[in-house]
């Protein structure tokens, strides 16, 4: 099972980024899915999760402003970031949740300048 992330790149205070991630591979289906992030001198945190049934879930700092997706079909998931903020500058790793085994993405760099 292999995750590939696209989308990162720089951008400035209050414009917009869209991450995708297709998880591609031997498997029946994907269950979670979702993004973590982590900035410079920080833990990794999840910024943003969505169900095999499409529930999705938010780290408060995001809600509002970002909005998950997946396309159950094509194995992909996809992170709209719009009023982006510096403080939003971190690595973004997409993951999966096949069965019960966690995979990742390699992260990519997502910068928001001031």
């Amino acid at each position: 099972v292999q995750l590939q992330a696209s989308g990162g790149g720089l951008v400035q205070a209050g414009g917009s980024l869209r991450l995708s991630c297709v998880v591609s591979g031997s498997f029946f289906s994907v269950n979670g899915m979702g993004w973590y992030r982590q900035a410079p001198g920080k833990q990794r945190e999840l910024v943003a999760s969505v169900t095999r049934d499409h529930i999705t879930n938010y780290v408060d700092s995001v809600r509002d402003r970002f909005t998950i997706s997946r396309d159950n079909a094509k194995n992909t998931v996809s992170l709209q970031m719009n009023n982006l903020k510096p403080e939003d500058t971190a690595v973004y790793y997409c993951y999966a949740k096949i069965m019960t085994q966690d995979y990742w993405g390699q992260g990519t760099l997502v910068t928001v300048s001031s």
